[in-house]
């Protein structure tokens, strides 16, 4: 499919596609996001990140500008402006054991984690969002250190969890793959977003595509109306499902191989690129 008209809802990965590699969003694609906007649009952030790596985000764009965003690879709809948990979708704990017993048997000493996130609500009535990233004490994170904290391999077992990671850092992300994926079955929904040693497991089914349908749904708005944007594996199916579905000049091979467009890269304002057609 492709959006000939302008597209109702534009949908964008995160690291790599609407930041630049200083973490910052070029004046040029803000400019462009403003105006879909007026026009119109819907806009979503569909992301890997866990809610509480959202607002560093949100302060490089105008307030306002996202309100819905889809964490996690899909697993939880997140309301930003309200701070709370929508949805989520979680892995049951006997799924984790079962995953958790193949990966250590492929990979021996590899590291666990787990994300937790849902509502919760205090004393006060006040309620707030727990997003809570758990490790096993040998992991080691991908992105250098990390906010969450470690625990006993019981215990990331014992409790559902919204995503599982498994982390290998001496193997690519994709020899994991190749390894795991085969013999995980119908278990999870595997993917990765980072090239070093680093698979990411939802529940089965559960994709970034399936969290911007949801978006879509809540809006009124068809896939044949939605614009998406992304450079990684997880961003796969998300392109697939959309009516445009653009990898940006630095993506992955294998979304360049399927993406009905491939745009400048995430450097040089590959989004704006694109939306400048209409907005």
């Amino acid at each position: 499919m492709i959006v000939e008209n302008a597209p109702r809802l534009v949908a964008t990965d995160v690291d790599g596609t609407l930041l630049d590699d200083g973490g910052a969003v070029t004046p040029r694609t803000v400019a462009v996001l403003e105006r879909a906007v007026a026009a119109g649009a819907g806009f979503v952030l569909v992301t890997g990140r866990p809610p509480r790596w959202i607002p560093p985000v949100l302060a490089r764009l105008p307030e306002g500008l996202v309100r819905l965003c889809v964490c996690a690879n899909g697993a939880v709809l997140y309301d930003a402006a309200d701070d709370v948990v929508l949805g989520a979708h979680t892995l049951e704990p006997a799924t984790i054991r079962e995953l958790a017993g193949l990966a250590a048997e492929l990979f021996p000493g590899c590291g666990f984690g787990v994300e937790r996130v849902g509502n919760a609500e205090g004393d006060d009535g006040v309620r707030g969002v727990v997003d809570e990233f758990l490790t096993d004490p040998g992991y080691v994170h991908a992105w250098g250190e990390h906010d969450g904290g470690s625990t006993s391999r019981e215990d990331l077992l014992g409790r559902p969890a919204t995503k599982v990671l498994i982390r290998s850092p001496e193997l690519t992300s994709e020899q994991m793959m190749d390894v795991l994926a085969p013999k995980a079955g119908g278990l999870a929904d595997l993917t990765f977003s980072h090239s070093s040693g680093l698979l990411e497991a939802s529940a089965p089914g559960v994709t970034k595509a399936t969290g911007l349908a949801e978006v879509a749904r809540r809006l009124g708005v068809t896939a044949a109306d939605t614009v998406a944007f992304g450079d990684m594996p997880n961003d796969r199916e998300m392109l697939r499902w959309a009516g445009l579905g653009v990898a940006m000049g630095n993506a992955h091979p294998d979304l360049v191989g399927l993406a009905d467009e491939v745009t400048a890269p995430h450097t040089h304002d590959g989004l704006a690129e694109i939306l400048e057609r209409w907005f």
